[in-house]
């Protein structure tokens, strides 16, 4: 299996309102950025969504170390989804899980590869950290061009 590293960010401003990912994939030598967004939404669904977006990418199973500043998304997928999919995708309060479909999809993808989640600080100067956040700007702004034009 080749080794990745993958980055992911997103975010929106206001929250709810336009929202952003990045993605930065390492693989040896090489490198990929992605970004996206979208007018309305959530900054946990961009946040979401770059990992969706991240993984997709990828044509073949692969060993990923993946990073990211989102505590919703890393607890999300390596703590709660467990518990979500045997409560029939309902929380510990028997609410209905919020993003289930992303949560799903994001499910599904991880199933092909070997991910090891983890966690950093954001906006303390990890260069590729920073990176994604520069890129989930900029899908914000795509997203907001789009919807304009």
């Amino acid at each position: 299996m080749k080794s990745i590293i993958l980055y992911t960010d997103g975010g929106c401003d206001p929250n709810p309102g336009a929202g952003g990912w990045g993605v930065v994939l390492l693989y040896k030598q090489h490198r990929k950025e992605l970004c996206g967004g979208e007018r309305e939404t959530t900054n946990n669904r961009m946040e979401l969504m770059a990992a969706i977006s991240g993984l997709g990418a990828l044509v073949e199973p692969c060993e990923i170390t993946l990073y990211t500043d989102s505590e919703y998304l890393r607890n999300g997928i390596t703590q709660w989804m467990a518990s979500w999919k045997r409560n029939g995708w309902r929380t510990a309060n028997k609410e209905p899980v919020k993003n289930q479909l992303l949560w799903q999809e994001l499910d599904a993808l991880c199933q092909k590869h070997v991910i090891n989640w983890n966690w950093v600080r954001g906006h303390t100067g990890n260069t590729e950290n920073e990176r994604c956040d520069q890129l989930a700007r900029l899908g914000r702004q795509q997203a907001l061009a789009a919807s304009k034009a």
